[in-house]
């Protein structure tokens, strides 16, 4: 990997931690965490593309509370739709 690939990545893990929009930060920081090294620079495109998208549009689709347009739905948001599932399971929930 070069310094100019590290640089990419560390900048779009930062991107998908610090969106402003909470929700939105706890699913797309942990998947970023998680599958960006493993990436292709094709795939860390469309990844960099979803990340400049409305932070409620991009949530919404996420969430499937509206139909993610056909321009964006392609293999990558279909990973970060599945991957909101995996977050805490088996983690013991509140009280």
């Amino acid at each position: 990997m070069t310094t100019n690939d590290d640089a990419r990545l560390k900048k779009l893990k930062f991107r998908a931690w610090r969106r402003g929009f909470r929700e939105a930060d706890l699913i797309l920081g942990p998947f970023a965490d998680k599958h960006v090294a493993a990436m292709t620079p094709a795939d860390l495109d469309i990844f960099e593309d979803l990340l400049e998208q409305p932070d409620q549009d991009l949530y919404a689709w996420i969430i499937g509370t509206v139909a993610t347009p056909a321009q964006f739905d392609h293999p990558i948001m279909n990973q970060i739709k599945a991957f909101r599932f995996e977050i805490g399971a088996g983690e013991p929930r509140g009280g």
